[in-house]
């Protein structure tokens, strides 16, 4: 018997490298939110939940492209607290999605 999916197995490896210093914090963040929440029956489901949990966390649509300050995720450092939109564009999520089609 497999294991049961879930959408927080999909964080389990983190991206190599990061734009700025709020994005692991949020990727993390993103993964605890997200590991109670049923395996999405698509991709575009998937993808609509990661949407709607980046702004839930952040308070910022994933088309607002300019990096913006978390409070919560500052822990030092100059770009410390800051996310990066482009990276979630760019990369965190197609990185998701594409773990995503490899468990279809």
């Amino acid at each position: 018997m497999q294991p049961a999916k879930t959408i927080a197995s999909l964080f389990e490896e983190e991206p190599r490298q990061w734009r700025l210093r709020g994005d692991p914090h949020l990727w993390r963040e993103m993964k605890a939110t997200l590991e109670s929440y049923d395996y999405p029956d698509t991709e575009d489901r998937l993808a609509a939940l990661l949407e709607a949990t980046y702004q839930q966390l952040t308070g910022m649509p994933l088309s607002h492209h300019e990096p913006f300050f978390i409070e919560r995720y500052s822990h030092g450092g100059m770009s410390s607290g800051y996310v990066s939109p482009p990276f979630w564009l760019e990369i965190a999520i197609p990185l998701l999605r594409a773990r995503y089609r490899e468990t279809g």
